[in-house]
């Protein structure tokens, strides 16, 4: 793989991570809900879907999904009700002024989990690996290498993306300290969460 297909890889992921989906919406909610701390547990948890979808389509499983049509509705609508219900969850939540520093492990660890269900369950991402990395690997040169290095690179740039988002959303909540406006922050959160849900519902295989 030349230098030149590398760079075109990273340019093109790059693109494709800054443009907010529905992990990013999930961020952005908590941070602006909970605070940076909370979001960057959520961080953690994209990371974490993202190489379980690199894992599923190194595995093969991931041309399944592309050829299924129906285990690909399947995992879509699983995803889009699980979004969904987390919209619910957050437009029902109390919010709390003082949730900015530090966020207990118990919170923690669901944070995680979340982010790493909305991300891993995205069928789109486990068919991106199958369908848009191969694009940008040298046919001549052993397949895994490649697979690992475009792999880790995306990675590294959706995590990076992920805690950006995280960052500023967090910045902004830690000048929020009415009741109120909290409680608005939750319901715009929520609705586009619940709004994610719905996109992920239309959502059709490439």
């Amino acid at each position: 793989m030349s230098l030149d297909l590398y760079l075109a890889f990273m340019l093109a992921s790059t693109l494709l991570v800054t443009l907010p989906g529905p992990t990013v919406m999930l961020v952005v909610a908590n941070a602006l809900s909970r605070g940076r701390a909370a979001a960057m547990q959520s961080v953690i948890g994209v990371g974490l879907g993202d190489v379980t979808a690199m894992v599923v389509s190194f595995a093969g499983l991931g041309a399944v999904l592309a050829a299924s049509a129906n285990l690909f509705m399947v995992l879509k609508f699983v995803g889009a009700a699980y979004l969904i219900w987390l919209g619910i969850g957050l437009l029902r939540a109390r919010p709390d002024p003082t949730a900015l520093t530090s966020v207990p492990a118990s919170t923690g660890g669901q944070l995680i989990r979340q982010a790493w269900i909305v991300t891993a369950l995205n069928p789109k991402g486990i068919v991106f690996f199958i369908a848009f990395v191969p694009q940008f690997m040298d046919t001549t040169a052993p397949a895994l290498p490649q697979f690992l290095v475009l792999g880790s690179t995306f990675l590294a740039l959706a995590v990076l993306n992920a805690a950006a988002y995280a960052w500023i959303a967090g910045s902004v909540r830690r000048h929020i300290t009415r009741v109120s406006t909290l409680r608005w922050i939750n319901r715009v959160g929520g609705s586009v969460m619940i709004a994610a849900g719905l996109l992920t519902a239309a959502m059709r295989r490439a």
